[in-house]
């Protein structure tokens, strides 16, 4: 590590199963080939360690080749991925393929990567169950789904998802929805924070220029003091380096407040 080396932050949450998952996470949505390989390769060399991919993303190999190759241990990276549910009934065919494209024995958390019709979501969340018990995932979760449906197989199969990922930023912040996950002890994790014009609100801008961090970090941080999983992605290794520089300062009262009133906006 040099003196420009990002200070990550040494934030995590415990999961349903005991697994501790970082709460700032290297996304890799439409990110493919040798992009998806560099990408990674660039933010474990930066100090993630969390790692979110997906089976319809097409790049579980290429992950898995970065990590491999990177030298750092499977046991200190944390892995997502996903099933789409137009898998249903091949659920544990599909975990194995991601697996071996991975390069692993297991996933930390696997994710319904969004709900399907009728009762798929029940049918596919107790194959899930079932890849959990048998070690494959050493947690489960869901993706896109709101809370009655999170309700719906939770009831049906006497297990709860440890996570949910959905689309969240401060123009998106819902203090009831961040609420109903935590009455259900449901961590939830947010993806594309940095698009749909964060990046460019002045209330973020103004925030970023008085800090002296970017706009990226502003928006990151705000999720970490929410206790909000993120995953920021991008292919630039010098975007990928800042947007985990993020420890080394916090976002005041003020500056939450300011930016959770963004929501609805």
């Amino acid at each position: 590590m040099t003196d420009n080396a990002p200070k990550l932050p040494d934030l995590t949450m415990t999961l349903t199963e005991g697994a501790r998952i970082p709460l700032l996470g290297f996304g890799t949505w439409q990110i493919k080939g040798q992009d998806a390989v560099r990408a990674t390769s660039a933010a474990l060399e930066s100090g993630y360690r969390h790692l979110d991919t997906a089976t319809v993303y097409g790049n579980e190999g290429e992950v898995g080749r970065a990590l491999a190759d990177s030298g750092v241990p499977r046991d200190d990276v944390f892995i997502t991925t996903k099933c789409p549910p137009d898998r249903a009934g091949r659920e544990l065919e599909t975990l194995r393929e991601s697996l071996e494209l991975l390069q692993t024995d297991h996933v930390d958390l696997w994710l319904i990567h969004w709900p399907g019709e009728a009762t798929v979501n029940v049918d596919m969340w107790r194959a899930f169950v079932e890849a959990r018990d048998a070690g494959l995932a050493r947690e489960i979760g869901v993706s896109n789904f709101d809370v009655s449906l999170i309700d719906d197989v939770t009831k049906a199969t006497g297990a709860a998802p440890a996570v949910n990922q959905i689309e969240w930023s401060p123009l998106l912040f819902d203090a009831e929805t961040l609420a109903e996950h935590r009455a259900r002890d449901i961590a939830l994790e947010g993806y594309s924070a940095l698009r749909g014009g964060t990046l460019e609100h002045p209330a973020v801008l103004e925030i970023a220029e008085r800090t002296g961090r970017t706009a990226a970090q502003v928006i990151i941080r705000w999720h970490l003091q929410h206790e909000v999983i993120v995953i920021p992605k991008s292919v630039q290794p010098d975007r990928i380096r800042s947007n985990a520089d993020v420890a080394g300062f916090t976002l005041t009262d003020q500056d939450m407040a300011t930016l959770d009133a963004l929501g609805g906006r």
